[in-house]
């Protein structure tokens, strides 16, 4: 792969978004602006946004990887994913733009009159959030280092300074620009290669040229497909990847944004159809480098197969150009995930400290980007899809829980929620860095029903999805201590909650 284009292209991505976000600085005026874009946008163009920034680099890179290393068993995370947006559909989107809250905190705070339950929340925000970022920055060292003989921490800064710029010249309403536009471009990145790589395997650029043929056997072999997948694994996974999408900070706070609960449903709808699109393209290069690239079969070599087939299957200038396009995806990708979790944590930390002043929310933006620079920078990137999979393991046992008990049960109280939030919290840490450290130590090899080194697989299929375990024991400690709690719920909690059920058009 030449260098010259590719970096052509990311360099007019970042031009097109420095340019949007200069618009959306002209547009954003008041402190509304800066937080939810003044409750203005529009459901098509909200949903765009919300698909540009959640559809992370884990999804861009990582799920053509994931699929190419595992097969079939991949495709349980664009599953988990889509089908999660239908529950935040279901259950949360309308209530949660009712609420008329700013963020995650806000709601926490107005639903349980809490103070100590806000700064817990708070806490939690910031540090799934951060959690989120550092796999961007990670693919974009990835990525830059791919094409350019340059050293890692070029990407990761790039991003963090333009993404940190971005969000603290326009705040919410120039980021949905920014991410609505990116979108398209990663869409277009990764659909546009898609149908040439097919062509080429049908041997359209070749005279006579013979079509690959796709043996099941070699795109699905025994071992990878859905006989061969762990139960309580692939069960704990789902469930992660299910929750875990109701306690993104970035995700829920863009449902502010919606005018009213109606718009915030119908925004979800059309986020389910743009993704599961996308999630198709993403899938089906992964099944096509099964057949033309089993070389790139490797962990930290998977991730960059999007950035490969082109230029491996379309000869000459074209696949040079496709190449490009695929790197300025990319890059799309990291900025878009990015500029969301920045915005949403700026937020929270502009709100709790700072009383939510414009000018607090710039600073917040930058400090709340340089945080995870400097966690990416000192360490060393796994699997981008099994990197963002943990966050969702995490958000789904800590937030997920209170959330969904919010919305719809009268009886939580503030103690039960800071109960369940930090028992889920400290459970599933404590697991996923058990689980890390035995892998490390040559403890987590073999299959599941085998031992390593005297530990039974089962333990170490628990602590590596631990899902299937904290998630209900986090929300039996909120159910337990809220019935347990002597002060009960606000008195105001039956006006709240009708606030959150009654359409706006219903209320009296």
């Amino acid at each position: 792969m030449s260098t010259a284009l590719p970096l052509v292209g990311v360099a007019l991505l970042l031009l097109a978004t420095g340019l949007i976000g200069f618009y959306g600085l002209r547009v954003s005026r008041t402190t509304s602006d800066f937080f939810v874009a003044s409750r203005t946008v529009r459901p098509v163009w909200n949903a765009a946004a919300i698909s540009g920034e959640y559809l992370s680099a884990g999804t861009f890179l990582g799920l053509s990887g994931l699929v190419l290393l595992s097969g079939a068993e991949a495709f349980w995370f664009p599953v988990g994913y889509a089908a999660g947006y239908l529950l935040v559909l279901l259950f949360v989107a309308g209530p949660l733009r009712r609420s008329g809250a700013y963020t995650i905190p806000d709601f926490v705070h107005a639903r349980l009159d809490s103070v100590v339950a806000r700064r817990v929340t708070s806490v939690l925000v910031l540090v799934i959030g951060w959690l989120y970022v550092v796999p961007q920055l990670h693919g974009a060292a990835l990525v830059i280092t791919a094409v350019a003989p340059v050293p890692p921490w070029v990407g990761s800064v790039g991003i963090a300074v333009v993404v940190s710029a971005v969000v603290a010249a326009g705040g919410m309403r120039s980021i949905t620009f920014v991410q609505a536009f990116q979108f398209w471009v990663k869409l277009t990145a990764l659909t546009l290669p898609l149908v040439l790589v097919l062509m080429a395997l049908g041997g359209a650029f070749e005279p006579g040229g013979a079509a690959v043929t796709f043996d099941p056997a070699t795109v699905f072999p025994h071992d990878a497909g859905p006989g061969g997948l762990d139960a309580y694994a692939t069960a704990s996974l789902l469930l992660a990847l299910l929750l875990g999408t109701t306690g993104l900070p970035h995700v829920l706070v863009r449902f502010y944004t919606s005018p009213d609960g109606g718009s915030a449903r119908r925004t979800t709808v059309v986020v389910l159809v743009m993704i599961s699109v996308f999630y198709m393209v993403s899938s089906t290069l992964g099944l096509v480098a099964r057949v033309v690239a089993p070389d790139l079969a490797r962990p930290g070599v998977a991730d960059t197969v999007v950035l490969e087939l082109p230029t491996r299957l379309v000869p000459g200038l074209g696949g040079e150009m496709l190449a490009a396009l695929v790197v300025a995806g990319a890059f799309a990708a990291f900025l878009g995930t990015s500029s969301g979790l920045v915005v949403a944590l700026a937020g929270v930390v502009s709100q709790d400290l700072f009383g939510g002043t414009v000018r607090s929310f710039r600073w917040s933006a930058v400090a709340c980007t340089l945080i995870p620079l400097a966690f990416a920078l000192v360490t060393i990137p796994q699997g981008l899809v099994t990197s963002v999979g943990t966050v969702f393991v995490f958000a789904a046992s800590a937030l997920s829980p209170v959330i969904l008990l919010g919305v719809w049960w009268r009886g939580l109280t503030a103690r039960g929620a800071v109960a369940g939030m930090v028992v889920g919290s400290v459970l599933c840490a404590t697991a996923l860095l058990a689980s890390s450290a035995l892998v490390a130590s040559g403890y987590g090899a073999g299959p599941a029903g085998e031992t390593a080194g005297g530990l039974p697989g089962v333990v170490r299929a628990l602590l590596a999805q631990p899902a299937a375990w904290t998630i209900p024991l986090a929300t039996a400690t909120v159910v337990v201590v809220s019935l347990r709690d002597r002060h009960g719920p606000p008195l105001r909690t039956d006006r709240f909650l009708r606030r959150l059920h009654v359409p706006e058009r219903r209320r009296s």
